[in-house]
């Protein structure tokens, strides 16, 4: 696997010329040369990149699947993520109808500044290509602006620039988050359908009792099955429902907990280790959590 360390080693394997400043960039998708086919089969960043793309013929692989971007659509990859390009060699020659922006940023430009740590909280990092952001005409507009001014600030380097692109990024990451939102909505019917197969996959693990082979089940194998990323399908169904994936899974278990306490004479045990927990005191945990009542208790109300 080929590791780009830093932006300008990107640049000279992109086929740009070297950036004005070592830890911020914005290229243009057009100006992109990826003639260095061995370099893009299987490569990591250690650095941000959002990019905005419209009609680009190559293909990304990230995680299980390839994208196609023929439309304008944001993808969000956080330092250390694997990737792989796959292109035809006129496509590596650097297509003339490509358009877009690709912003790369080291973590070091984020060095005590308070984006550091909120950067984490933006779940869209972690999400697959096949999961990008599909962009209005208004929005990507909005989008196109911030590139540019962030290209604009960094040609006159002096003590201010640091701080300007960064409230910069931050405002970008800010849009990012209320446009996902806003597709989450736009996409109700599809996203339903996500939430009715999770429901499924969740009673066929307890009605076959996969949970006495496997365990608890977990956000990732959910997703794994759903063609999802694990942040992905919990952000999804906390904007249908509220409640994270994790959370519907603790749900379906107290569900489950509460039929075999009703109509069945497993002790507490017993149903801790049918639902797929190591220990009985983890189950009775959570029940009382969710509930403010132990398994017992539960139980006593039907007698």
């Amino acid at each position: 696997m080929n590791i780009i360390n830093s932006i300008s080693e990107f640049h000279r394997l992109a086929g740009l010329s070297q950036p004005l400043h070592p830890l911020v960039s914005v290229a243009r998708v057009a100006d992109m040369r990826f003639t260095n086919s061995e370099a893009w089969q299987h490569f990591s960043l250690n650095f941000y990149c959002v990019s905005l793309k419209r009609d680009v013929t190559g293909k990304v692989k990230y995680g299980q699947q390839y994208y196609d971007f023929d439309k304008g659509v944001m993808t969000f990859i956080a330092p250390k993520q694997v990737q792989m390009l796959s292109t035809t060699h006129e496509e590596m020659l650097g297509p003339e109808s490509s358009a877009g922006y690709a912003l790369l940023f080291h973590p070091d430009f984020l060095y005590k500044h308070a984006l550091a740590t909120t950067i984490k909280n933006y779940g869209f990092f972690s999400y697959a290509v096949n999961e990008a952001l599909h962009l209005s005409e208004k929005e990507e507009k909005n989008m196109i602006e911030i590139f540019e001014k962030i290209s604009a600030e960094y040609q006159h380097i002096d003590r201010h620039t640091q701080d300007i692109i960064l409230s910069q990024i931050d405002l970008l990451l800010n849009y990012s988050n209320r446009f996902y939102e806003r597709q989450f909505i736009t996409r109700k019917a599809v996203n339903h359908d996500v939430l009715t197969r999770m429901e499924t996959l969740l009673n066929e693990y307890f009605d076959k009792e996969k949970s006495l082979e496997k365990g608890l089940p977990t956000v990732e194998s959910l997703a794994y099955e759903l063609h999802l990323t694990p942040h992905y399908l919990s952000d999804l169904l906390r904007s249908l429902t509220g409640q994270s994936a994790q959370q519907h899974i603790q749900e379906k278990l107290i569900e489950k907990a509460k039929q075999y306490l009703s109509v069945t004479n497993l002790s507490v045990a017993e149903i801790a280790y049918h639902l797929g927990f190591e220990h009985p005191q983890s189950f009775n945990k959570l029940f009382k959590k969710k509930t403010n009542i132990s398994p017992l208790e539960f139980r006593q109300t039907f007698n």
